[in-house]
This record gives structure tokens, C-alpha cells and sequence, in this order.
């Protein structure tokens, strides 16, 4: 799987999964319980991912939904 977007917004990743569902594209959110462990601050950022052959497309629907702000760049630096 390869991440996508990520977002500390609950909203921002609720809609990039509705987005991503309609397409047929499944889906997983990573880190989605870290609020757990960092009491609900939202400092960690939660991943959404995808499988590999549907990256392409997913990145571009995403960008289509105007999430570019919100997806994920491989070859910035964190």
C-alpha cells in the first residue's frame, strides 16, 4: 500500500475516503487511533493509503476533489 494524503482533519480524510469509495478504489486510514495516545491534540497527521496499482488514479482523483493541499508528496522531506 502507498500513502496518499495525509491530514490531522477529521473531515479533510472523511471526505478523501468518500471521494476514493465512489471511484471503487479501496482504502485504509493509518494512525487513525493515535488519539489515544496523544490525547486528542490531533499532532499526529493520520496516512490514508491505497494499493499501489490504484495510486495513480487516486492521486488524481484526489487533486480533481481540489485536496491538493493534503496529499502526500514521496519525495518531500518530513
Amino acid at each position: 500500500m502507498r500513502e496518499v494524503l495525509r491530514s490531522n482533519a477529521p473531515v479533510v480524510m472523511s471526505f478523501a475516503q468518500s471521494v476514493l469509495q465512489h471511484a471503487g478504489i479501496d482504502n485504509f486510514v493509518a494512525d487513525q487511533h493515535m488519539s489515544i495516545a496523544e490525547g486528542s491534540i490531533g499532532a499526529f497527521p493520520r496516512r490514508l493509503l491505497v494499493a499501489s496499482p490504484d495510486w495513480a488514479a487516486a492521486r488524481q482523483l484526489l487533486a480533481d476533489a481540489d485536496l491538493r493541499g493534503w496529499l502526500y508528496d514521496e519525495g518531500a522531506s518530513a
